[in-house]
């Protein structure tokens, strides 16, 4: 009687806290699912064009993250801000980290706009391209981003102020709009349809940059309703405000070096598999498309996590931000599990999706099978920093991020491309290498809580 009663008690605290873990994870998982699925049929419309397209693509993505460093890290600054003003119960204050977030983001984005399309051509060179067709279609491809870089910085800014204060679900909204607006414009643009000119290569990066634009319309939309925890009203105060800036660049300033540590690692590794060849660039670029379906997990937990790991602390409860955390770590790699089962059986038909050169599909399916063991760690690292971002503990996931991806992650691709050697398979295996530190790394520095002691 008493064991049954210890459980029922045990059970009703536990519903809860999950619930609300999967309140605020649902959206956010929906959104960059089917944001993710929409990028892979971006890619999979651009690899009709061949491999030398699929290349060029793969080519842009390391620079342009590069560039966008500055307002991601004004973004993890600006959640953690709102969501502990929110747990404070200080609308006002969090209200206004919105606006300063908006007004520094647009500020970044300008800048590294005109920046990314003046240096586009050096950036994917440096990128070690194997062909001029796939380092031609890279430049071009970056160059129309740069466009719509401004619109893409204010847009994560609003994005971050409403997962701080937990609403998820308004992000889902305009972004799944952003991804409709992307397909139709790939429809009409990569071949040309229905009397749309034939763009090719540069149709697609175009139909990216009028989904953002979509995308930012309708969130400046959103904020006009009262009804939102942040929101627009007329007399708001546009000036920027010192005491906000300087704490959203306290909590963001480990995180923008976290963001060019990430991607210098990153740079290194790519130009390790950009000596492969297009062909093994085109399939590395391909399994990276379908492997951020794994991110895409662990960044929907995470969200959910810095949002209630924020709240918690503002309202002053470390030990319920903690259980938070672990309820979506495990949540979350449960989920991871299953993906990489799907992936590990069904990976040589998913290829096929993208391109039909048989090399390319004998060299992807075994990829996959990879795939599978690393997904679980990966989940883990990603939801767990997320919740220590949340909880203003971005020195730490700096660090981390320092030690596996600009140390581990370039070494092990290196020497097992080369010195081993195992081509393409080896650079997959350093990533496997970088999982299992990283996890391991940011599960230590969750249990330690230190993160409890960190005010921002």
């Amino acid at each position: 009687m008493c064991y049954t009663k210890f459980m029922k008690n045990k059970l009703e605290r536990i519903e809860p806290l999950n619930k609300t873990v999967l309140r605020i994870t649902a959206p956010s998982w929906a959104e960059l699912l089917l944001g993710q699925l929409t990028s892979m049929a971006d890619l999979m419309m651009v690899g009709s064009l061949g491999a030398w397209a699929i290349a060029g693509v793969g080519l842009s993505v390391q620079p342009k993250f590069l560039l966008m460093a500055v307002f991601i890290a004004l973004n993890a600054g600006t959640t953690a801000l709102v969501s502990r003003f929110k747990g404070m119960g200080d609308r006002d204050s969090a209200r206004l980290v919105l606006r300063q977030a908006i007004l520094l983001n647009l500020a970044a984005g300008v800048l590294f706009a005109v920046v990314g399309y003046v240096l586009s051509p050096t950036l994917i060179g440096f990128m070690g391209p194997e062909d001029d067709a796939a380092y031609q279609a890279g430049v071009t491809y970056l160059q129309i981003q740069m466009l719509g870089f401004p619109l893409l910085a204010v847009t994560g800014a609003v994005t971050a102020a409403l997962r701080g204060a937990g609403n998820t679900r308004a992000a889902m909204v305009y972004n799944l709009l952003a991804n409709g607006v992307n397909l139709i414009g790939n429809f009409l643009l990569i071949e040309g349809r229905f009397g749309f000119p034939r763009m090719g290569i540069a149709g697609a990066s175009l139909s990216t940059v009028l989904g953002q634009t979509a995308a930012l319309i309708v969130a400046f939309v959103i904020l006009l309703r009262k009804k939102n925890y942040v929101y627009f009203k007329s007399g708001d105060n546009w000036k920027p405000d010192h005491d906000i800036i300087v704490r959203m660049t306290r909590v963001g300033f480990p995180a923008m070096l976290e963001q060019f540590i990430i991607r210098a690692g990153f740079i290194m590794y790519f130009k390790v598999v950009a000596s492969l060849g297009t062909v093994a660039l085109a399939t590395h670029h391909i399994c990276m498309s379908v492997f951020a379906l794994s991110f895409v997990n662990g960044e929907a937990f995470g969200i959910a996590a810095a949002s209630l790991m924020g709240q918690s602390l503002g309202a002053g409860k470390p030990d319920r931000a903690m259980e938070y955390a672990r309820r979506a770590r495990r949540m979350g790699m449960m989920v991871s599990l299953f993906i990489g089962v799907a992936f590990f059986f069904c990976g040589k038909y998913i290829i096929w999706l993208y391109n039909r050169d048989p090399e390319i599909i004998r060299m992807g399916t075994d990829i996959f099978r990879l795939m599978a063991v690393i997904m679980p760690f990966q989940g883990s690292s990603v939801i767990i920093s997320g919740a220590l971002r949340g909880a203003g503990d971005t020195r730490a996931t700096s660090m981390i991020m320092l030690v596996s991806v600009l140390i581990v992650r370039p070494l092990a691709a290196y020497i097992l491309v080369f010195a081993v050697p195992w081509g393409l398979m080896g650079a997959w295996a350093a990533i496997l290498t970088d999982q299992l530190l990283r996890s391991g790394l940011t599960l230590w520095r969750l249990k330690s809580g230190k993160w409890k002691e960190i005010r921002v």
